[in-house]
């Protein structure tokens, strides 16, 4: 493993803060919070029932989110923890946890460094029932 330079930490430290804003916005499912994250041609992914790709667009996303009922307001405990950061240069890749009513879902944000901060372009995910 490579140690960090103070480059690097602040890379990290950058990507937390931005994994704690999307947490934040996924408990209480805010469009405006998860506009200010990712950028405005992101995409997000997902497997179908039929074993096929779905791609949305990310307003298309913002919409439906605006339509749901958040964690928060159905009283879900929050549970939501960062997997994995990866880092090269100006993109990442955070791997995150989180609680959603009646499912838990695993997130792969893929991240650039666009105008000195960190914005997530592209987010694929999976949802598995709990128990």
């Amino acid at each position: 493993m490579t140690p960090l330079n103070a480059s690097s930490k602040d890379n990290v430290g950058g990507l937390i803060a931005l994994a704690q804003i999307y947490f934040d916005a996924s408990y209480e499912l805010d469009a405006g919070k998860f506009a200010t994250i990712f950028s405005p041609t992101a995409s997000i992914t997902r497997r179908g029932d039929d074993d096929s790709v779905l791609v949305t667009a990310l307003s298309a996303w913002l919409d439906a989110v605006g339509g749901m009922t958040s964690p928060r307001d159905a009283g879900v405990a929050r549970v939501d923890e960062i997997l994995a950061i990866a880092i090269t240069r100006d993109m990442a890749m955070l791997k995150l946890r989180l609680r959603m009513p009646s499912r838990e879902v695993t997130d792969l944000l893929s991240c650039f460094n666009l105008s000195g901060r960190w914005q997530i372009v592209q987010k694929v995910f999976a949802a598995e029932a709990l128990d």
